[in-house]
């Protein structure tokens, strides 16, 4: 496709329906910036350049962007999105055509956008417009015999207009010679005292310009956003259809209304994903994973035949093939579980190697720590990994066993073979094959009466 159009993004609106402090477009879907959705598709398309208008917070804005080819503009005074194109249609080549869009309509298709660009052909202004079951709120399309004669706010709508079921979606393709040309015939809006980019589709039309319509037949992609209610219901349709996608690549998610992606998911054959399941950041799952329901996972690798059960979070974390983690499971960052690991309920593990067919079956804490093949953490043991100034490391060799409710005082490393009674808390490190035992002896005090409590 050609490149010789420049893109657009207005980005510098108030959002004061948002009721937030922070820019509008700055409000995140699918766990990340709306405008970041528009910038991505804008540089999908191949244009000349990306001009990004934004008024406040332009430090997030260029935290967003590190392209060449998007420049963000800074938008002095906020006299509307007429004002907003003009202050920096100097950028705009004369011979270039000029793609407009908003920075509240993250779901704008690029195949959408070639389309209305392949479409313009011999028409001065190609408006993308499409038809709602409920357009209110939105400007409507006014024809006259067939003819678009201009975009009408719905606050100006007269009574026989509001019937028209044609809106604006805020996008449309001009020559820039043309938009300088129209922006300068702009006038104020009076109430609001600002001047609209709608605008000029009223001056082409009396200066004899052909504008067009190009139809989106996708209700969702043309979804624009004003306040937090339709972002939560925008983030809903935009979920369904990631679900959607997903399924028909291959995994079977149990409910398209209750997943939740914010990031990127790659994925093997046969898996499974059930119920309220958030997946967060870079995601790869194996063949035949199955996520079990209410679970947490961000940034993680998940091996073959591995099975996370129900509201385990997992982050930062590498799970290799065949491996069993939950339910109630937290493995944290810089976690490694190799081959047939079995990590149980109410198991914490924190920056720890843990070796093929271990197993940590019941209510611990392992932190810092390396531990080896065939070994088995019995229940409610704890890592000590923090002496009040800096993490120590724990090491556990090959087939040790360790017993329940025994503590482990790092710096120690425990040797292969070796055995920790049940109880035990390890001060210095252990030898390979030895037993150690550090509970008091058992103690047996015949005809002992317990203490009464007194009800007088």
């Amino acid at each position: 496709m050609s490149n010789l159009y420049n893109v657009v993004i207005l980005a510098a609106g108030k959002g004061k329906r948002m009721n937030s402090d922070l820019p509008k477009p700055l409000h995140m879907i699918g766990g990340k910036p709306m405008v970041q959705y528009i910038i991505e598709t804008s540089l999908s398309l191949n244009p000349s350049k990306v001009y990004l208008l934004c008024s406040k917070e332009i430090r997030l804005f260029k935290e967003l962007v590190n392209n060449k080819q998007v420049q963000i503009i800074f938008q002095k005074k906020q006299l509307g999105t007429g004002y907003a194109i003009y202050q920096m249609s100097s950028f705009l080549d004369d011979k270039e055509d000029v793609l407009i869009m908003y920075g509240d309509v993250p779901l704008i298709k690029k195949e959408t956008l070639r389309d209305l660009i392949k479409f313009k052909r011999d028409n001065d202004i190609l408006l993308l417009t499409a038809k709602v079951s409920n357009p209110e709120g939105y400007g409507r399309i006014i024809r006259k015999h067939g003819k678009i004669t201009h975009i009408e706010e719905e606050k100006n709508l007269l009574k026989e207009h509001k019937i028209i079921d044609e809106i604006y979606t805020g996008i449309l393709f001009i020559n820039g010679k043309d938009l300088k040309y129209l922006l300068k015939k702009l006038k104020i809006d009076r109430d609001k005292k600002e001047y609209h980019i709608t605008d000029i589709i009223h001056i082409a039309d009396k200066n004899g310009f052909k504008i067009k319509a190009f139809h989106s037949n996708d209700s969702n992609e043309i979804q624009g956003v004003n306040n937090f209610l339709q972002l939560s219901n925008l983030e809903k349709n935009f979920q369904i259809e990631i679900a959607k996608r997903l399924c028909l690549s291959g995994v079977m998610i149990h409910d398209l209304s209750k997943f939740i992606l914010r990031g990127e998911l790659k994925h093997g054959k046969n898996v499974i994903i059930d119920i309220n399941v958030v997946i967060e950041g870079k995601v790869s799952l194996g063949n035949n994973v199955h996520i079990h329901s209410g679970c947490i996972i961000k940034n993680c690798v998940i091996g073959d035949f591995s099975v996370i059960k129900p509201y385990s979070i997992l982050e930062g974390s590498k799970i290799s093939n065949n491996c069993i983690v939950g339910p109630f499971s937290n493995i944290r960052s810089g976690t490694e579980l190799s081959g047939k690991v079995y990590i149980g309920n109410f198991v914490e593990v924190k920056k720890s190697f843990i070796g093929t067919s271990s197993k940590i079956g019941h209510m611990s804490y392992i932190g810092d720590s390396e531990i080896g093949s065939n070994t088995n953490i019995g229940a409610g043991t704890i890592t000590c990994n923090f002496n009040g100034i800096k993490k120590l490391k724990t090491k556990i060799g090959n087939n040790v066993f360790i017993g329940s409710n025994s503590q482990l005082i790092a710096p120690i490393c425990i040797s292969d073979g070796a055995t920790i009674g049940a109880g035990t808390t390890i001060t210095r490190n252990v030898s390979s094959n030895e037993l150690v035992v550090s509970r008091i002896k058992q103690r047996h005090l015949l005809r002992w009466k317990r203490i009464q409590k007194d009800y007088s």
